[in-house]
Formats: structure tokens, sequence, C-alpha cells
């Protein structure tokens, strides 16, 4: 794929994107307006095909670096074919945000609401939208070079972790997953493959810190 140069959109924070602008890739994607045609005569309605063009002409190509969980998330973003999810509790139409880098066995989707989350027998909302996981990632990294500590936490003791006085990353939109700061800590929740798998020891916290300023970050 042809790398080339482009802004990020402006629904980011202004660290996040410097995080694509730095960090991240775009490759040249194929547009999903030539695909119109086909989808809507196999019976996939305009509004649906209207949100993938749109999540592909806004994030359609960029690669960024890999998150710390779920096995560093989508390998690049691109929208696909949107699916009919008729056995979720929630059905509607759903649409692949990216492929995953390994041999997941769940997929990474954008849901009806705008939803980004993941997928197997049923539907785990990550985030509120798109920008949520990316401004996830660009706070993961930033956090990681300023921290004077790190603290990995998994299983029970994420439901023990005291989040009084601490206040949600609004940047982040979390649902399943989210991200709180406090006086010099931010802690990171990852719920999602501990709801997908039904297995709460799959629940994993990170614990930032020492140095945190959301200011610098």
């Amino acid at each position: 794929m042809r790398r080339h140069f482009r802004d990020a959109p402006s629904s980011l924070s202004a660290r996040a994107r410097r995080f694509v602008a730095v960090h991240g890739v775009w490759l040249d994607v194929p547009s999903v307006s030539d695909w119109r045609q086909q989808w809507e005569a196999n019976g996939i309605p305009s509004e649906v095909v209207d949100r993938a063009v749109s999540h592909q002409a806004c994030w359609g190509g960029l690669a960024l670096p890999p998150s710390l969980s779920y096995d560093g998330g989508p390998r690049i973003l691109c929208a696909d074919t949107p699916e009919w999810e008729s056995d979720f509790p929630d059905p509607g139409w759903r649409f692949e945000a990216g492929p995953q880098r390994t041999a997941l066995p769940y997929s990474f989707l954008i849901g009806p609401d705008g939803n980004f989350g993941i997928a197997m027998d049923s539907w785990v909302p990550l985030h509120a939208r798109i920008e949520g996981w990316i401004e996830s990632l660009a706070l993961a990294h930033s956090a990681e070079h300023i921290a004077e500590t790190v603290t990995t936490i998994s299983g029970d003791a994420v439901a023990d972790l005291d989040l009084s006085g601490m206040q949600p990353v609004a940047e982040t939109a979390g649902i399943v997953d989210a991200w709180w700061h406090g006086a010099s800590s931010l802690i990171a929740i990852y719920n999602g493959e501990a709801e997908l798998f039904g297995r709460p020891d799959y629940r994993v916290a990170r614990v930032y810190s020492g140095n945190i300023d959301m200011k610098w970050l």
C-alpha cells in the first residue's frame, strides 16, 4: 500500500491529533463509495452505507501503534461490508472497523449507534465512538512515558480499585472500557474481553502513578 499524509480529524483532542500525526501512518484503501451500488442491491440500507462511507472517508487507511490490550487492536482502520446481526441482544447493522493484527476469535466493529467494540457470539461496545478508541491509544502512549510507576492489575482485583475522587476521561468516551484520572494518577480499565468471554479473570487495569498531570499528557 502507498503511504500518504493526512491531517488528523478535528473531532480528536489535541493530544490525540499529535499522536496520530507523529505515530500514525495513512495508507491507501479503496473508497467505500465504489461499493454502494452493489451493497444497496444486496439489501443494505442506504443510511448504513452512508455510515460506512463516512467511516472510510474520515478514518480509512489509518494505521496506529498497537494497543496494550486486545492483541493490539485493528491493524488498520478500514470499513468492510455491513452485516445485519440478529443474534445479538441489540440487533442491527454493523461493519468492520478494521482487520485484526492477529488471529483473534472476535472482530472489531462499528455498531448501529457508532459505538466501537468487539464481537463474536455477542457484542461488547468498548467506546461510544471510534474517536474514543484512538483517544485511549494516545493517552496510554503518553502515560507510559510520563508516569513514574505503572502497575497492572487483573481479575477480581480490578473491581476493588478505589475510584472515589476520580473523574472519567471524557475524550475516551468509555462504555465497557474506561479511563479515570485523579490527583497524580490515571487508571485505564479494560473489561471488553471479560464481558465477551464471560471471564471476569480477563479484566485488566493499568494504574499510572506519579508525575501525572492531564495538562501535560
